[in-house]
């Protein structure tokens, strides 16, 4: 049997057209391009946060505690012990979004080749479904405070707990596109030339795989920032004196009356971080769509 190949070339170009179609649609897309754009600069104030902090985040002056926002040297205000807390918001956010990265980088790494080995070999894939909805059969947050309480609070434990909590539902939706992807054409026709398991997993399905993977990451990263809130809230996340939004909205709770800048401030980052990886990921699902506009 002659099995029809598509050129290297005419596969490149047809991968960059797509690519352009995808980033012309996310241009066109006014919430897209707001989402973007707060991301980007929150991950540059994360990233510089050390260095453009105003103040340490240990840095107390008890003289001036609860100093309400505007006040000379404290755009944002001070907390009980006199801390800036622009200073301890920015680094709370750096905090966040490494937990974030890092616990969908863990569950992306685990849940994706279980999702293709589910997806593609039958004889596995009763086992790893009857392990996922095991692991289902546990509320996410439930999971991520057993697993982090029994590793032990930081940032890592908090990261690597919440990664885990995350694996199952990156496992349903990987399975579910392999399936899809394993009754197409071309796949059948790499198998009928002789490809081997892996070559056709590695070389057609995951790479065909990759949108869907994308969009999971994009609503897996929100689900990890308000993961690690909860976490520290609760004392099981990032520890004293360590900043992080978690804790910074856990201490404020006593003097809400008194001070509610103190905790109105971080959990809004934590909501407009969450909300910016939402919009972005659902623009993102839109623009990947091959059934969408192609103007």
């Amino acid at each position: 049997m002659t099995v029809l190949t598509v050129p290297m070339a005419e596969t490149g170009s047809a991968d960059i057209t797509r690519r352009m179609r995808v980033l012309r649609r996310l241009r066109r897309n006014p919430l897209a391009v707001v989402s973007f754009v707060v991301l980007a600069l929150a991950a540059v104030i994360a990233l510089l946060s050390p260095w453009i902090a105003p103040y340490s985040v240990d840095q107390t002056d008890f003289a001036r505690t609860f100093a309400p926002p505007g006040s000379p040297g404290h755009v944002l205000g001070t907390d009980d012990l006199g801390r800036d807390v622009l200073s301890r918001i920015m680094l709370g956010a750096r905090a966040s979004l490494q937990v974030g990265l890092l616990a969908v980088a863990t569950s992306l790494v685990i849940g994706v080749p279980l999702g293709l080995a589910a997806g593609y070999f039958r004889a596995w894939d009763a086992v790893i479904s009857r392990f996922t909805d095991l692991l289902l059969a546990f509320p996410f947050l439930i999971m991520a405070v057993g697993l982090a309480a029994i590793r032990g609070a930081s940032l890592g434990n908090a990261a690597v707990a919440i990664g885990i909590a995350q694996i199952p539902g990156v496992i349903r939706v990987v399975r579910s596109d392999t399936l899809r992807l394993k009754s197409l054409d071309f796949v059948a026709a790499a198998v009928v030339d002789g490809a081997s398991d892996l070559w056709v997993l590695a070389r057609h399905i995951l790479p065909n795989a990759t949108s869907v993977i994308l969009v999971q990451a994009t609503v897996a990263i929100p689900a990890a920032i308000l993961g690690e809130a909860v976490l520290s809230f609760l004392g099981l996340g990032i520890q004293p004196p360590a900043p992080s939004l978690g804790t910074m909205l856990a201490t404020a709770q006593q003097f809400a009356a008194r001070a509610p800048w103190a905790a109105v401030l971080p959990g809004v980052v934590i909501m407009g971080l969450a909300l910016a990886f939402n919009v972005f990921g659902d623009a993102l699902r839109d623009a990947l769509d091959p059934k969408g506009d192609r103007r």
